[in-house]
Parts: C-alpha cells; sequence; structure tokens
C-alpha cells in the first residue's frame, strides 16, 4: 500500500511538470516573497508588478504577495531554492547584490544564483548613499572627515558600498546591520539613531519619499551603476571617485549589479515553457497601459530589463575576474573583523 501511495504522488507530480504552460496557469494563485519588510523600494516594485502581472499569465492567474525579511534577501532567496515547489508558482524579489556575493565566495549563500529562472527587473535605476541633512555631511569629501552612522539590512549593498568607500576612498561610514527592510533605515533616520543610508535605488526614493527630495532632507553622496541618472547630473559615480586603475576595476565589479535592479525570479528547475510564459507576462506587464498610468501617478519610474538579460547580467557577474573578486571579498572580510 505504502509502494502504491509513494508511486501514485510520484506520477501526480511527473503529471504537474508535463502539464504544459497554457493550462498549467489557468486558475492558479502564485506566491510572490518578497525579501524585506513593507514600505521600501524591493516591496513597492514587487507589490506593483504583483497587482498586474497575473492576467498576463496564460488563462490568468493571480499573484499574491508576502513578505519573508530576513539577511538582505536571504532568506527568501534560500527558501526558493530549498523549500518552494519547483513548479513556477512561486516568484521572488531579493537583494540585487547576491550574484556578486557568490563571486566573492561567500559562505551565507547557501544557493546558486545561476540556477534561479530570472523573470525580469523593472527598474535599472542607479542606487545611492545618502546621508540626513543634519549629520554635517554636504559633500563626498566631508564624509571623508565626519563619521557617520549608515544603517544597513545586512551583508548586502546597503553595507558593502559604505564599507567599500572606507576601504578603497578613505570615507568614515560606521556601518549599522540589522535593519529587515529599507523602511525600517528611514525611520531610523528621522529618529536620529543612522545619519545614512548606504543603498537605495534612485527612482524609489522618487517614489516613496519625494517629500524628503523637495525639504532637501536626504543629500546624495554618490550614484552607483554605469552611467548617470539624467537627474543627477553633478551627483558622482562612484567609479569617477576612484584615484588608480585597480581601485576603478574594484569599484566597477561593485556597480555591475545594478543592472540587476529590482530582480523577480523563480526557483530552479523550473519547466522552460512555464519560465517562457512567466518572462512573457512580466514583458506584458512592463507594456500594460494601467500598470504604467499607476506607476506613474505613485512616481514609479519604470525602465525593465527582460529576463533573458537579466540572466546575462547575473552570470557575468558570477564569473567575474576572481582577482578582482577575491580582493573585494578582502576589503568586505576585513572590514567586518574590525566592527
Amino acid at each position: 500500500m505504502i509502494a502504491a501511495i509513494a508511486a501514485g504522488a510520484t506520477l501526480l507530480a511527473t503529471s504537474s511538470q508535463a502539464q504544459p504552460a497554457s493550462d498549467f496557469y489557468k486558475g492558479k494563485t502564485l506566491t510572490f516573497l518578497i525579501g524585506y519588510s513593507a514600505g521600501g523600494g524591493y516591496d513597492t516594485y514587487a507589490r506593483h508588478v504583483a497587482k498586474h502581472m497575473g492576467k498576463h499569465l496564460p488563462g490568468g492567474a493571480q499573484v499574491v504577495p508576502r513578505n519573508m525579511p530576513g539577511g538582505g534577501g536571504r532568506v527568501a532567496a534560500a527558501y526558493m531554492a530549498n523549500v518552494a515547489p519547483k513548479d513556477g508558482t512561486f516568484l521572488c524579489t531579493a537583494d540585487q547584490s547576491l550574484p556578486l556575493q557568490q563571486a566573492m565566495s561567500d559562505t551565507s549563500i547557501k544557493f546558486d544564483n545561476s540556477k534561479f529562472a530570472w523573470i525580469g527587473n523593472p527598474n535599472a535605476s542607479n542606487n545611492v548613499t545618502v546621508v540626513w541633512h543634519t549629520t554635517g555631511v554636504k559633500t563626498f569629501d566631508d564624509a571623508k572627515k565626519i563619521e557617520v552612522a549608515i544603517g544597513a539590512t545586512g551583508n548586502n549593498t546597503s553595507a558593502q558600498y559604505p564599507i567599500v568607500m572606507n576601504a578603497v576612498l578613505g570615507t568614515k561610514f560606521k556601518v549599522i546591520t540589522g535593519y529587515p527592510g529599507g523602511n525600517d533605515i528611514n525611520l531610523a533616520m528621522e529618529r536620529g539613531e543612522v545619519g545614512g543610508r548606504g543603498s537605495n535605488n534612485w527612482v524609489s526614493w522618487k517614489a516613496t519619499r519625494p517629500h524628503w527630495l523637495a525639504e532637501n532632507k536626504i543629500i546624495v553622496l554618490t550614484q552607483i551603476g554605469i552611467r548617470k541618472e539624467p537627474d543627477l547630473p553633478n551627483i558622482p559615480l562612484l567609479t569617477d571617485l576612484a584615484t588608480n586603475e585597480a581601485d576603478r576595476q574594484l569599484l566597477m565589479l561593485l556597480s555591475a549589479p545594478v543592472a540587476i535592479g529590482r530582480p523577480i525570479f523563480s526557483t530552479p528547475d523550473v519547466p522552460a515553457d512555464r519560465v517562457a510564459a512567466l518572462r512573457a507576462a512580466f514583458d506584458a506587464t512592463m507594456k500594460d497601459p494601467e500598470f504604467l498610468a499607476e506607476a506613474k501617478k505613485i512616481d514609479l519610474d519604470i525602465d525593465p530589463v527582460g529576463g533573458v538579460e537579466l540572466e546575462k547580467v547575473v552570470r557575468d557577474v558570477i564569473a567575474a575576474p576572481k582577482a578582482v573578486a577575491d580582493r573585494l571579498a578582502k576589503i568586505i572580510a576585513s572590514i567586518e573583523e574590525k566592527k
């Protein structure tokens, strides 16, 4: 009897895997894990995509967001790799730095980012490092003279950027990790608990705290990306601040994952036709007039990267030159030891 039950379960799983995407998604409910607490940039983008993406799947579906904060997105990503069903019913967004952490042989990465099914990124806007207006720091050079406590969610871009700036460019940031999400860091800045935030997407600031920008409550010190944001022409790129070629290469590697943005991915081993269906649904969502109108209403910039291109960026970051990745890893590790 036990053997018969096991055989039946295997047959059911095999049948589900064999079911074509055109039939599989009809009437389905998908879970969209968000690796941060509510209210931040990752959460805002994920919820907006989740609201519209289901109707573009074959037969229609419902996409339900669920926050799973912890470890800068590591908890959610590990769940996707090790627990979530590998059938295309789970989506996730987690920190863009996770592939870079893997390239640096970070032992806290308990999964292989290259095996996820990368679906798309709704915005490839630059990240920025900011300080609160009361810190006395007005320029990047000021940050080399005045110590500022910087809030971070974990060992990701929010901590990596200020840590590397300290080691390579001579800033005096004091990194404080452990915040469950970006919104928590924002509240900590308002309370005076920290004096800045190590990383946030520029368009997220415009969408979630436009009044802070209008009132000059935060000061942007540098932007991290490959090219400058059109509305930040006078803010230096992180790579522009390098004083030699070796440092420029290191800062370029640190900046490359910005193209990963606010990534959306599914589990490993999802059938290829379902990956294609998810990518097509994402692409259609990015062109959906209702989606775009609502995004505009809440000042959410949409500058998407498709799943195929996103997957290539992830794989390129993971395959970065070992010498550069090892140096970056050593810098971060050595400063962590001093904390």
